[in-house]
């Protein structure tokens, strides 16, 4: 008898998945392919994630299946933290690297503790507008759509979000390493950016880990193929015999 038909399908109760993801890929990516990995095993579930990561990011990347799906609000509102590095002396259009360098200038003249000073004065309470590069809605469209056809839409909503710590971890001109503690909301690519204005050299996001998202940590995740291979351990556990 065909396997397909004598799978028992499992109890959907759901989980969190934790996962590492890879550079390169969109949060999308990461759940396109865990949901069809339950497909093609004959689990069905349902898969959404919790807060979403760039592209030229990596790190944590929780996903809900199941009836966890429905819990996905409550993860989204956690407080992020994330490991990263910023390239001072030039700027980009998307505030990383997904864009082309432009503006260069020297950064020689720049101190360790002029930085680390710099950095401190984000900690707290402040407005921040969403980069054009995002996927933030203005008018029905993604603000990145708006972005690719060279519309820059400069009322941008902007909304509150929290610093709670921007540690600056080590300086390398034109490179500064830090860790940054923030709230739901909090685009890092737009601190990168407005620390470089700041300092008056501009700056960018050059690379960028979320180490954890609340109670949730990085050390704990698995890689997209170890889920793919669980995922397909618990399907072969669901068949009789």
């Amino acid at each position: 008898m065909d396997e397909q038909r004598i799978r028992e399908p499992l109890p959907d109760e759901g989980s969190f998945l934790l996962i590492d993801k890879p550079l390169d890929w969109t949060s999308f990516d990461v759940v396109a392919k865990i949901r069809n990995t339950y497909k093609q095993s004959g689990l069905k579930r349902k898969v959404g994630h919790c807060g979403t990561l760039d592209p030229k990011a990596t790190g944590l990347l929780i996903l809900a299946t199941g009836k966890k799906t429905k819990e996905i609000a409550t993860l989204e509102v956690l407080d992020k933290v994330y490991d990263g590095a910023i390239k001072l002396g030039a700027m980009t259009e998307s505030h990383d690297v997904e864009t082309m360098e432009y503006g260069q200038c020297g950064v020689a003249h720049l101190t360790e503790s002029e930085i680390r000073i710099a950095a401190s004065t984000f900690e707290g309470r402040r407005q921040q507008q969403p980069p054009m590069h995002s996927a933030a809605w203005h008018n029905g469209k993604r603000l990145y759509e708006h972005a690719r056809k060279g519309v820059v839409i400069k009322e941008r909503k902007a909304k509150e979000i929290v610093i709670h710590r921007f540690e600056v971890i080590r300086v390398e001109l034109p490179m500064v390493y830090f860790s940054l503690h923030v709230s739901k909301g909090a685009y890092i690519r737009v601190i990168a950016h407005e620390l470089g204005t700041l300092l008056g050299v501009g700056g960018y996001l050059a690379s960028l880990t979320r180490v954890s998202i609340g109670p949730y940590a990085l050390s704990s995740a698995k890689t997209v193929s170890d889920t793919v291979e669980d995922i397909l351990q618990q399907a072969s556990n669901a068949l009789p015999g």
